[in-house]
Parts: structure tokens; C-alpha cells; sequence
């Protein structure tokens, strides 16, 4: 019974699930977001490459 209530009290685990929940948290937003961001990083990329000619 005492290694039963030992196991219940143990959180050694508890950050790995921490860490999965957040990963899936961020992984659906950006399959929501997924178009806008594509779009962000494609107009910022094509600022940069008609201002390096400026450098």
C-alpha cells in the first residue's frame, strides 16, 4: 500500500506531459494559422531581398 501511494505522489512524469501538451497546443495553431503565417514570411523575405541591393 505504501509503494501504491508513493506512485500516486511521484511527478517525475508530469513535465513530459507539460511539454507534449504545449507542443500539440502550438502544432494547431499553426495548422490554423498556417496561410496567414505563409503570407508573413513571404512578403518579409521579399522586402529583404529588394533592400539587399541597398546594403
Amino acid at each position: 500500500m505504501r509503494n501504491l501511494k508513493s506512485f500516486i505522489k511521484e511527478e517525475d512524469g508530469m513535465g513530459t506531459v507539460e511539454i507534449v501538451l504545449i507542443l500539440v497546443v502550438l502544432i494547431a495553431l499553426v495548422a490554423l494559422f498556417k496561410d496567414t503565417i505563409t503570407k508573413v514570411v513571404k512578403d518579409t523575405l521579399s522586402k529583404i531581398q529588394k533592400n539587399a541591393g541597398k546594403i
